[in-house]
């Protein structure tokens, strides 16, 4: 997989990932209940729900890449309209507190519980399966994905959810108090509202 798409790819993840939804919330809620016990697996199972979508969309779009061209161009513009949707919804969005959603994920103790706790997050969460069914087609080349290209994006995948939920649980345990600022999830949405237009224009000019 040529070095651009990943950048690409992961640009796009990161964007994607860092903007607070109910991952992020159940996430910051464990932490806050629990302290980092249990996170890392926490962390874990939702990269695996992740992978689950990823692989489920490479294998069945990959499949339809070269026949039905009509249908990324229809997933393109689909995907850029939902993200400008999504982009506005942020910059207007007055935040929310990471304890509001996710609280079923503080009740986890094991690590096997936090395991599941966390594949059954992303299994459920629309957000993912959004940008793998509708997002991905439009950033790599579905057509061009053979065994190494897979390893490449699923590996690319993992290490920026890492260093995306590796940024928010360090956040979490070093400035609780900014995390559950209204004002601080204010300009976060805010920011992350500008990058969602600026893929769409990326996405419809590819």
């Amino acid at each position: 997989m040529e070095l651009a798409v990943l950048l690409f790819f992961a640009g796009t993840l990161f964007a994607a990932a860092i903007t607070p939804g109910p991952g992020i919330a159940a996430l910051l809620a464990r932490i806050f209940g629990q302290g980092m016990r249990g996170t890392p697996m926490f962390v874990v199972g939702m990269i695996c729900g992740d992978l689950f979508w990823f692989t489920l969309a490479i294998m069945g779009l990959a499949a339809i890449a070269t026949n039905y061209a009509i249908v990324f161009v229809v997933l393109k513009w689909l995907g850029a309209a939902y993200l400008l949707y999504m982009a506005w919804g942020m910059w207007n969005s007055k935040g929310v507190t990471p304890t509001q959603e996710g609280d079923a994920a503080v009740k986890a103790t094991s690590r096997l519980a936090a395991l599941l706790a966390g594949l059954s997050m992303n299994l459920s969460n629309p957000k993912v399966v959004i940008f793998y069914m509708a997002l991905m087609p439009n950033i790599v080349p579905m057509d061009k994905i053979g065994l190494l290209a897979y390893w490449e994006l699923a590996a690319t995948m993992a290490c920026v959810l890492f260093i995306v939920f590796g940024i928010y649980a360090y956040l979490a345990v070093s400035a609780k108090k900014l995390m559950s600022s209204q004002r601080a999830f204010k300009r976060l949405n805010r920011g992350s509202s500008m990058v969602m237009v600026g893929v769409a224009a990326t996405m419809v000019t590819r």
